[in-house]
């Protein structure tokens, strides 16, 4: 099955790309190749052109005060699980200290390296570090893996309370909603939303033997999901049968 995944705001659309990001590094980091670690370098930098933004690390810590006020409201319910709660609390205090205490934005500290600094002025200009561009960089690439991979995750380590956090909310989040399955009538799915609730994702499921691709627009009160199929023009043209998905929205 493929999922797809629809933010209703700001704040979860740049929560998922650091999600996307976070997860593509991890990856990148484990494998050997120098071309690979050269491509986690490059992650690293988009990280932390997410992150700047300024309010970013307010709205994390913001929204883990926020969990775990609500988590709080489940103690002594007799159908939660108090270990599992007192876990998940327990996790959400300890991402929100590290990540308060972190000086500055996320990734601030690799600012101050200024070999790092000079090699993401270059990054992104096309075949900019090439070797007679960053020699010290072309000597770094021929390390041993150990010593590569080493770097690496010292430089990663900056980011981790913010990878912590963003994962635990995303978790916690999509915990929050209940799968339906739905029909798309000749291609094309509606659904108002109901009053008094403000969901923040959409989740969609389809099975991959479909070979439909959704487009998904949604507000406050209302989302719309167009299901569109890949034709030999190398277009996507609408899907006019009916075809079922799974929907689930997380509040």
């Amino acid at each position: 099955m493929i999922l797809y995944e629809y933010p209703f705001n700001e704040r979860i659309r740049t929560y998922l790309r650091l999600e996307h990001l976070f997860v593509r590094l991890a990856e990148l980091v484990a494998r050997e190749l120098a071309l690979d670690h050269h491509f986690a370098l490059a992650t690293i930098f988009e990280i932390m052109d997410v992150a700047a933004r300024a309010d970013l690390k307010s709205d994390v810590l913001k929204d883990l005060d926020r969990q775990r006020h609500l988590l709080e409201g489940y103690r002594n319910n007799p159908v939660i699980a108090q270990d599992v709660l007192d876990k998940v609390i327990g996790q959400m205090d300890r991402c929100f200290e590290t990540l308060s205490s972190l000086p500055g934005k996320a990734g601030q500290a690799l600012t101050e390296n200024d070999w790092l600094m000079s090699l993401r002025s270059r990054i992104g200009i096309p075949g900019g570090t090439c070797e007679f561009d960053l020699p010290a960089y072309y000597a770094w690439q021929h390390r041993t893996v150990a010593q590569r991979r080493s770097d690496l995750i010292r430089w990663a380590d900056t980011l981790a309370p913010l990878a912590e956090s963003v994962q635990l909310l995303l978790k916690l989040l999509r915990d929050s909603g209940v799968p339906q399955k739905v029909m798309a009538t000749a291609g094309q799915f509606q659904q108002n939303l109901p009053q008094g609730r403000t969901f923040q994702l959409l989740r969609l499921t389809l099975d991959p033997a479909l070979e439909l691709i959704p487009e998904i627009s949604g507000n406050r009160l209302m989302v719309s999901i167009r299901l569109m199929q890949m034709e030999a023009d190398e277009r996507l043209h609408p899907n006019t049968a009916d075809a079922t998905f799974e929907l689930t929205l997380c509040s």
